[in-house]
């Protein structure tokens, strides 16, 4: 079996042989060029991965002086630590012992006068307290005291006021007089105008008590007497063909026939609701004909 197998390789050669005999010069050519030009291209590579391999080998050699730098600088940094480590022990066992003799030091110091110091000072912080808490209870005493006293006096004033009114009532009572003679002479001659400025004087008088009127308090000694006056004298007023609308409390809105003199805001009103919270000037009619402006103040809602 050997031998076959070797007497076919001696023919398969013997055939290569033939054909390479066969094979030009140029096809020879042809077939090393390629040949020629791969290992060239090696050649320039393995250059390459030679200046590589240099350049690589020359990190590894920094770095490795690098590492060995960092472990002995890492090893003087250990030593400090511990050597510090070993100083800071022994000022803290000084310092703890210096502490604890202090300590004792202060405790043996303390002698009975100290303790007597002590209680003196709890004690005179204990009556400091006591007279705060007296004189905090005074003030408040004192100012309910001077609440009372400001209400009383505001009493007696609102009391003054309402006799003071009282006596005005009486004056426009004869002012009414007078004006109801007046109209009694301008009705026996139809050709004189009214003259209505006695008419608008008492009413503006009239206002001005009813202003006051309602800043008053309502159980204030004689106000409801006032209050009847001043109704009897409005209806007085109103016998004469004049009358005062009321106006106080009322809606305001655009249109009405009254000078707005200013708008006060109020944040107890809803947005934008108006209310006239004071009448400057009363409007009067005479008979059913307005015959002098109101002048108002309104609170505008915000």
């Amino acid at each position: 079996m050997k031998q076959i197998f070797i007497s076919f390789l001696f023919l398969a050669s013997q055939s290569v042989m033939a054909q390479t005999e066969t094979l030009t010069k140029e096809d020879l050519y042809k077939e090393i060029q390629p040949l020629k030009s791969s290992i060239q291209t090696l050649q320039i590579q393995n250059s390459n991965l030679k200046d590589e391999v240099a350049f690589l080998k020359n990190q590894i050699f920094v770095t490795s002086g690098t590492i060995d730098s960092l472990k002995a600088q890492a090893q003087a940094n250990n030593n400090a630590i511990l050597l510090t480590a070993n100083e800071l022990g022994i000022k803290i066992s000084a310092t703890e012992s210096n502490t604890n003799q202090k300590i004792t030091e202060v405790d043996e110091s303390l002698s009975q006068n100290s303790l007597y110091g002590i209680i003196g000072v709890l004690s005179a912080i204990l009556l400091s307290s006591l007279l705060y808490w007296l004189l905090s209870k005074r003030q408040k005493i004192d100012k309910s005291e001077v609440v009372e006293q400001l209400s009383q006096t505001k009493t007696s004033i609102e009391e003054s006021l309402i006799k003071e009114f009282g006596k005005q009532t009486d004056l426009i009572e004869n002012q009414l007089q007078l004006l109801a003679k007046q109209k009694t002479d301008s009705s026996m001659n139809s050709n004189l105008e009214p003259d209505h400025s006695l008419a608008l004087k008492v009413a503006s008088e009239i206002n001005l008590i009813e202003r006051n009127i309602i800043l008053m308090d309502k159980g204030t000694k004689g106000l409801k007497q006032l209050e009847r006056s001043v109704g009897k004298l409005k209806d007085n007023l109103s016998a004469n063909g004049y009358e005062m609308p009321e106006l106080l409390g009322k809606q305001y809105h655009q249109g009405m026939k009254v000078i707005v003199t200013s708008s006060i805001p109020d944040e107890n009103l809803e947005k934008d609701n108006e209310i006239i919270t004071k009448v400057l000037i009363p409007q009067v009619n005479y008979n059913e004909k307005m015959i002098q402006t109101a002048q108002i103040e309104v609170s505008v809602g915000i």
